[in-house]
C-alpha cells in the first residue's frame, strides 16, 4: 500500500464527503479508493469513516487522523519543492475561486503573464458570487471583496477598491439626478442580497470623516454582481460598485456616476487559504503574482 497515497485518497474523501466524488476529484477508478481505505485502516486497526446511505464522515479517530494527513501532505509537498526543480518551476493543478467580475475583467485578462511565468500549473478557475466552503469543495486560495472574512483561513491583502454610485439615464430621466445629499428623498435603490449570508445591502456615502448608510424603497433585490449592473441599467434604481466593474458601462452610456462628492467607502479585495496550503508553492506564487497585478496602475482597482 502506497501509505502517502492512501493518505490523499483518505482526505479528500473526507472533504468531499463520499468515496465517488474524491474519486472524480482524484481521476481514480472508485474501486481503487474503496480498496485504499480499506488497507488504511487495516494497517492502522481502526475505523476512519462512519458509512451511510447518504453520506460519509470521518468517526473521532478519523477525524483526528484527517488532521495529521493534512500537515503531513502539506509537508511532504514542500519538501519536494525544495529538494527539486518544483522550487523555480512550480507544478501541478491549483484551484482558484474569485467573483465574477474580478475574475472577467482583471484576472483573467492578465493572466498569460503567470502561465508564461509558471507553465507546468494548470489553472482552475471559478466564477461566482457564492461563498465557497475551501476545504469541502477542494479549492486551494479565494479572492473576496469585502471585510466579511473567515478567521479560519489565512489572509493576504491584495487592494483597496474604489467605488462609486451608479443610475442608467432612463432612471434619471423619470427621477432626476440627485446633486445634493438632500436630493435622494424620492429615489429608490437596487439592493443586493449576500448569496452566503442573506445580508441585504443598501447605498453607504462618505461624508467627511462620516459613513452614511441609505436605505432607499426598493422594487428588485438580487444577489449576484451581474444581476446587480442589469437591474441598474433595466432603470431599477441606484447601486454602488467598484469603478473597474462600472469602467466599460460607462464608457458605452449605459451607467452614470452620480453624487460624485459623496464616495461610497473603498472595497478591500483580498485573497484567502486554509493554513494547511501556507507551504504550497503553486498557492505561493500565485498569490504573489495577484499582489503584483493590484498593485499595477492598469487593473482599474482605484480610480
Amino acid at each position: 500500500m502506497d501509505r502517502f497515497n492512501a493518505m490523499r485518497v483518505f482526505t479528500r474523501i473526507v472533504e468531499l464527503g463520499g468515496f465517488a466524488k474524491a474519486a472524480d476529484s482524484l481521476q481514480l477508478p472508485r474501486a481503487s479508493v474503496t480498496i485504499l481505505i480499506k488497507q488504511l485502516e487495516a494497517h492502522l486497526g481502526v475505523q476512519l469513516l462512519q458509512r451511510t446511505t447518504r453520506q460519509v464522515s470521518p468517526t473521532l479517530d478519523g477525524a483526528a487522523y484527517y488532521q495529521r494527513c493534512v500537515q503531513l501532505l502539506a509537508d511532504l509537498e514542500e519538501t519536494e519543492a525544495v529538494f527539486s526543480t518544483r522550487r523555480q518551476n512550480p507544478r501541478g493543478t491549483l484551484s482558484v475561486d474569485m467573483p465574477s467580475g474580478i475574475g472577467r475583467l482583471i484576472v483573467i485578462p492578465a493572466l498569460p503573464t503567470f502561465t508564461a511565468r509558471c507553465p507546468q500549473i494548470e489553472l482552475e478557475i471559478g466564477l461566482n458570487d457564492r461563498t465557497v466552503d475551501l476545504i469541502r469543495e477542494g479549492v486551494d486560495c479565494v479572492l473576496r471583496g469585502g471585510l466579511a472574512l473567515d478567521e479560519s483561513l489565512v489572509a493576504r491583502p491584495l487592494a483597496m477598491m474604489d467605488q462609486m454610485t451608479l443610475a442608467s439615464p432612463g432612471y434619471l430621466e423619470r427621477f432626476g439626478t440627485p446633486a445634493t445629499w438632500d436630493d435622494l428623498a424620492g429615489h429608490q435603490m437596487v439592493e443586493y442580497v449576500s448569496s452566503a449570508s442573506g445580508k441585504r445591502f443598501g447605498l453607504e456615502f462618505q461624508v467627511g470623516s462620516e459613513l452614511r448608510e441609505v436605505n432607499l424603497p426598493k422594487v428588485v433585490a438580487v444577489n449576484s454582481s451581474d444581476g446587480y449592473f442589469a437591474a441598474c441599467e433595466a432603470g431599477y434604481g441606484l447601486i454602488q460598485a467598484p469603478c473597474y466593474h462600472a469602467r466599460r458601462s460607462l464608457a458605452e452610456g449605459r451607467l452614470v456616476e452620480v453624487l460624485p462628492r459623496f464616495t461610497p467607502p473603498p472595497m478591500a479585495l483580498t485573497a484567502l487559504y486554509p493554513p494547511h496550503r501556507q507551504l504550497s508553492l503553486r498557492v505561493r506564487v500565485f498569490i504573489d503574482w495577484l499582489v503584483e497585478l493590484c498593485a499595477g496602475s492598469g487593473t482599474g482597482l482605484q480610480r
